[in-house]
């Protein structure tokens, strides 16, 4: 079959084109469409609403912990939500001691020395490896969260933020620590105005703990480290 068209006068026609529709010669001739071409204005910039939300600012970042050795003590320091009633008080102190006295020493976690504060806890603790100290935390915490929420009659979380660790490897360090807290409480009445005498012992710490270990369950434990045992008593 041979092609009509006058460009292919008298040319074979394939068979896959057994009607002669298509031209050869007028496929490469087709004229081709006009791209349009649009301004590339680069990547991202400004646009209201754009990006992930944001959520509220949080004062505790979350890098990995320090390696620990059963030698170290730890300084930690766990802080309440704003809505969580003022820790200072007997009822809520009734409860945190209640948490005291059972989460005190389990899983290689010990407490040695506590202070608690309106809106956050410190606490001197020993432990044997990073297992024991995450271990020994999350039940002390929820012993502490559970009996606050009975307290308030309210559910729901209590502590802001996960706790902030900080290991004292040296005897100065232990012993400023301990000082620091266990007169934490004098330290913020020193910048509320308010005159407390410094050889005054908190009542919600561990040092009036121990004055009062005779009539109820102990709060705390002895330490163990050379560091607690010494280092303190060198430094008084």
């Amino acid at each position: 079959m041979r092609c009509t068209s006058s460009m292919c006068s008298g040319r074979m026609v394939p068979m896959s084109d057994p009607f002669g529709n298509i031209c050869p010669n007028s496929m490469g001739s087709r004229a081709r469409q006009t791209e349009l071409v649009l301004p590339y204005p680069g990547r991202g910039g400004f646009r209201p609403g754009a990006g992930r939300p944001r959520k509220a600012r949080r004062t505790m970042p979350h890098r990995c912990r320090p390696e620990l050795a059963p030698r170290h003590p730890v300084h930690v320091t766990l802080r309440v939500r704003d809505e969580v009633w003022n820790l200072r008080s007997r009822r809520c102190f009734r409860a945190l001691a209640r948490a005291f006295a059972r989460g005190k020493d389990r899983f290689g976690f010990r407490v040695i020395h506590f202070s608690v504060q309106g809106n956050h806890l410190h606490l001197i603790v020993e432990v044997t490896d990073a297992v024991s100290l995450s271990r020994g935390m999350q039940g002390l915490a929820i012993r502490m969260a559970k009996g606050l929420n009975r307290v308030m009659q309210r559910s729901g979380p209590v502590f802001r933020e996960r706790y902030h660790a900080h290991v004292l490897r040296s005897p100065t360090e232990v012993a400023r620590a301990v000082a620091y807290v266990l007169g934490n409480y004098f330290h913020h009445a020193a910048r509320w105005g308010a005159v407390v005498p410094r050889n005054d012992v908190d009542p919600y710490s561990s040092a009036a703990a121990r004055e009062r270990s005779g009539a109820d369950p102990p709060l705390v434990v002895e330490p163990r480290t050379w560091l607690l045992r010494t280092a303190p008593q060198r430094a008084a």
